[in-house]
């Protein structure tokens, strides 16, 4: 017996010194090994060995700017704020720290204090394209489409083969009316990225808009097909487009394409000169 707890204890002893051997980076670098390049893997996990590192090193900037990723991904918004602030302070001209705080602002709903932090991204890294797009979006959510417009206009001249910025500047248009520039940057987006799911819903409803129907039911379809049947969902329900056997695919949940360092996000609330508001996504 007496031979088993000495075991045990010895087991715990060697254990409880591995653990006190690692340093801040040793744990920072185990979260970082969860990473696929977009997100966390296992956000959760990579929580815990960031919360090690902060505790040991407490002015860590990129533990908890990792950290606050890991919190993004969780869809835990204000956690996240909370360690980009701590960065911001941490680290004033860190522009990635202004621009993953306004991606969690723009979760939550908060698109004006969004646009303040995209801005100052924007200041601090006048080249930063998707700072450019991402405000352009909180713009548009805001119902501000010429402003909009105008951001995505320098995104594009800083990124001219991203299709996202083409098809987020077209539902800007279709908000205005403006449909021929918005079935221009709908057809640019599928000319540099054919499969774009979103691109395909957009253009069939700007077609569905100016009463094409065989061809905006056409993108539509293709869209179904791709993933996102929201938008022949909402023609086949204005009876637009004849019943086609589709899933409504709820985990395409429309998303702007926010990019973080790596990622994405919010649901727009369309409202046209129209009287219906067909669900564009970008």
């Amino acid at each position: 017996m007496r031979k088993i707890i000495i075991s045990i204890f010895l087991v715990l002893t060697f254990l409880c010194s591995t653990a006190m051997s690692e340093t801040a980076v040793d744990w920072f670098k185990k979260a970082d090994a969860l990473e696929d390049g977009k997100k966390y893997t296992d956000p959760k996990k990579a929580i815990e060995y960031l919360n090690n590192a902060i505790r040991l090193q407490p002015d860590y900037a990129d533990a908890y700017f990792h950290r606050g990723t890991a919190y993004n991904d969780l869809g835990q918004y204000q956690q996240a704020i909370e360690d980009f602030n701590q960065v911001i302070i941490l680290q004033p001209n860190d522009a990635a720290a202004y621009y993953n705080r306004a991606r969690a602002y723009n979760d939550l709903g908060q698109y004006q204090r969004a646009i303040e932090d995209y801005s100052q991204s924007i200041r601090l890294k006048p080249d930063y394209a998707r700072a450019y797009n991402n405000r352009g979006s909180a713009y548009d959510d805001l119902g501000q489409s010429q402003r909009a417009i105008k951001d995505f206009n320098n995104a594009i001249h800083l990124k001219p083969d991203f299709a996202e910025y083409y098809s987020n500047r077209g539902i800007a248009y279709s908000r205005l009316g403006q449909y021929k520039l918005a079935m221009k940057d709908f057809n640019n987006a599928i000319r540099l990225q054919p499969n774009s799911v979103n691109a395909y819903n957009n253009r069939g409803l700007t077609y569905l808009l100016q009463g094409n129907k065989k061809q905006g039911c056409g993108d539509v379809q293709k869209a179904c097909a791709l993933g996102n049947c929201y938008g022949l969902e909402w023609a086949k329900g204005k009876k637009y487009c004849r019943c086609v056997n589709s899933r409504h695919n709820r985990a395409s949940v429309f998303r702007r394409n926010e990019a973080s360092t790596k990622g994405s996000k919010t649901i727009l609330d369309t409202s046209f000169k129209t009287s219906f508001s067909p669900p564009f996504w970008s």
